[in-house]
């Protein structure tokens, strides 16, 4: 991601933090900025895993409904006696696992990711439902809210360790052959092919990344809430895409980074933190986070024509603008 991208979405960021703080003093209290950064943190994480997605031109909707499946399984385990360390293994494992399956289907048998991420949201989020029988389980060990509601340092641990997420990504995206392959996926993924990356496994691991990253926001975010239930994480997708979107992030692929999408994750959460503090009316908020996001993809596409489009648009587009 260019370095002026970067600036360009940390000047939106400051922007609106100077005007909350001119409309709602009580934007600026210590305890409120550092609500804002927490809740950020597992946006963010959920972000990097649709980054991965989306810069190769792929889409992921079950992260939501993949957080919500590891959630309950491993809650149940955790309430019948089981240790919070192997409960966390069991979540990322399920996360892992559903990750495949839509990496595998995409990868392998060629099914647009569209559809199958589509028909995993509803297939992870029924067997939460049929899980959890539609309860709520809650009271977890303080070992294991540790994770969600600690502090190391004085820092909030879904800080710590959404930075940590972003580092590990961050590093391997720029410094790896990992990233230099994602990149070129999304890019040209035939041109990619015939240069010798090996699509098809790259496709499965950024997919199965993705899941083991949604079961990862899972944990913190039940540990922080100190429950679980299957509805968690419902408007989860919608709002990765529109954190790697509003971050920089190209929707067809090759463009965009994990900086972006953290200042995206920001900045979602300053909206939606100063609609509260302003007392937004709940379908208002809707309504003003989808026009920024619409904004923030029409800029893309209007600075970059049909490089800003995905892919599966291009030919609308194209048809569109012939005389």
């Amino acid at each position: 991601m260019s370095q002026s991208k970067v600036i360009s979405r940390l000047i939106l960021l400051l922007g609106l933090s100077l005007l909350l703080s001119l409309v709602s003093p009580s934007f600026t209290r210590f305890d409120n900025l550092v609500n804002v950064v927490r809740q950020a943190a597992i946006l963010n994480i959920l972000g990097i895993g649709m980054t991965l997605v989306i810069l190769t031109g792929g889409i992921d909707l079950s992260n939501g409904a993949v957080l919500a499946l590891s959630s309950c399984v491993s809650a149940i385990y955790m309430k019948s006696g089981g240790s919070f360390g192997v409960g966390i293994l069991i979540a990322l494992a399920i996360g892992l696992a559903c990750g495949l399956i839509n990496g595998w289907m995409v990868a392998r048998i060629f099914v647009p990711p569209f559809v199958i991420t589509y028909a995993m949201m509803f297939f992870a989020r029924g067997l939460a439902y049929i899980a959890l029988k539609g309860q709520i389980m809650y009271g977890f060990s303080k070992e294991f809210r540790f994770l969600g509601a600690g502090h190391l340092f004085g820092i909030p641990t879904p800080i710590l360790l959404s930075g940590a997420a972003l580092l590990v990504f961050y590093f391997f995206l720029k410094y790896t052959p990992f990233g230099a392959d994602i990149y070129a996926l999304g890019s040209d993924e035939e041109s990619s092919r015939l240069s010798g990356v090996k699509t098809g496994r790259r496709l499965i691991l950024v997919y199965a990344l993705s899941g083991f990253l949604s079961a990862f926001a899972g944990v913190v975010y039940t540990s922080r809430l100190n429950a679980a239930e299957p509805v968690i994480g419902e408007s989860f997708p919608l709002d990765a895409i529109a954190a790697v979107v509003i971050g920089g992030t190209a929707l067809e692929g090759g463009q965009g980074g994990m900086v972006g999408t953290m200042i995206g994750a920001l900045i979602i959460t300053v909206i939606i933190n100063g609609m509260n503090l302003l007392r937004v009316p709940s379908l208002l908020q809707s309504f003003i986070l989808g026009s920024v996001i619409l904004i923030m993809i029409a800029s893309q596409y209007f600075s970059g024509r049909l490089k800003g489009l995905p892919s599966f648009l291009k030919p609308l587009a194209m048809k569109g603008g012939e005389t």
